[in-house]
């Protein structure tokens, strides 16, 4: 059956989704990558925020989790992806941390938390950002859960040189029960991020996140690069001491960067990752058998679905990844905290339909057509 898609042009254009599901196998454990999924969390659409923290649906966000743990991913919670600043405050991101760490353990899933500075509501000392951050580590260490220290919206203001980073960074690092990931999280998915690491030229700004990581090897498990710049990720990794790990945020360029080269490759901890969860899972498992054709064969089809997400304004790929679980069955409505349903077009929406029915990514076919049916329609489009 035909779907009528608006174009942007003011028509519409006929798509027939398919009519069978695609079955997507993988051999579990996933062995050769570490892989991690940042998580989006479900809004509950009948209570507002002022309800509490944050208006979550905790039954289902915690079921989306399980289903990402049952493909052989680990949850990367807290992100950006779960709305981190855009919709999800710290008493909300505390409460998931919580909520999913103690689920982890139940399930037997790999789960590591976000730890930021976003309980701070205005210009703060760098001895304030600290405190921010050790309060936050305090909670996911209490959960049980690895840390991944993220940017810091409140640092960037503050911070005055490249020293003032690296005294920050000194400090948390010291103090780290356990080893920890670094995310490097670009303008692109932020602005407020500008000039991370005391410089507006990543060459600068690079050297000064390598001096964070060689003076303390021991206390970092990895880093998470988020520039969507494959050839500095490439050239940054080539420079980590042995034994960190890079896991590539490149939502642009992720399985030349997983697969790699002779020289090494890249883990992963991606928003794309998200949807894509039995895709990863099959692809990674390819390569644990030394199939790298394999790999690239399945998750190359998905590179247009991400860089179509991920387009400019990049930090809005959230609604996407929403809308994506929504038609695939893990939630029951297309509804966000913050609202931030809104924040794409419609166009840009039944794209993403498209898109990820050529590439089997719905688990019932007719479901996901019916409920893009439905949007349309509340957008005025006969589909």
């Amino acid at each position: 059956m035909t779907i009528l898609l608006p174009d942007g042009s003011g028509t519409s254009r006929p798509f027939v989704p398919r009519s069978e599901p695609v079955s997507y196998a993988a051999e579990l454990p996933l062995r050769s990558r570490v892989v991690y999924s940042a998580a989006h969390v479900v809004a509950d659409p009948l209570r507002t925020s002022a309800d509490g923290p944050a208006a979550v649906d905790w039954d289902a966000t915690l079921a989306f989790r399980r289903h990402l743990w049952a493909h052989g991913l680990g949850v990367a919670e807290a992100m950006d992806t779960a709305q981190r600043g855009m919709g999800l405050d710290w008493a909300g991101a505390a409460e998931l941390i919580r909520r999913s760490s103690a689920e982890a353990r139940s399930a037997g899933g790999s789960i590591a938390c976000g730890v930021g500075t976003d309980q701070l509501t205005g210009p703060a000392t760098l001895a304030e950002v600290v405190a921010a951050y050790e309060e936050q580590l305090a909670v996911v260490e209490a959960a049980g859960a690895q840390a991944i220290l993220m940017a810091s919206r409140a640092l960037t203001a503050a911070a005055k040189s490249p020293d003032d980073y690296l005294e920050v960074y000194e400090r948390l690092l010291r103090q780290s029960s356990d080893r920890v990931i670094l995310h490097w999280l670009g303008p692109m998915f932020d602005p407020a991020l500008a000039g991370y690491w005391g410089s507006d030229d990543l060459d600068k700004a690079t050297e000064t996140f390598l001096d964070v990581i060689t003076a303390h090897p021991d206390k970092v498990d990895g880093i998470k690069i988020s520039l969507l710049d494959a050839d500095r990720e490439i050239a940054l990794r080539r420079r980590l001491p042995k034994g960190v790990r890079c896991y590539t945020g490149d939502d642009f360029n992720y399985p030349e960067l997983i697969a790699g080269d002779e020289q090494g490759f890249s883990h992963a901890l991606l928003g794309i990752f998200d949807p894509l969860a039995p895709l990863a899972a099959s692809a990674v498992s390819a390569l644990d058998t030394g199939d790298t054709a394999g790999f690239r064969r399945v998750l190359d089809p998905t590179v247009e679905l991400s860089r179509h997400l991920f387009q400019a304004p990049t930090r809005f790929y959230k609604t996407g990844v929403v809308l994506l679980a929504w038609l695939a069955g893990h939630q029951s409505h297309f509804t966000m905290v913050g609202g931030l349903q809104s924040a794409r077009s419609v166009q840009h929406l039944a794209k993403a339909y498209e898109l990820a029915d050529r590439i089997g990514l719905f688990p019932d076919p007719a479901l996901a057509e019916a409920r893009m049916r439905h949007l349309l329609a509340v957008h005025g489009v006969d589909a």
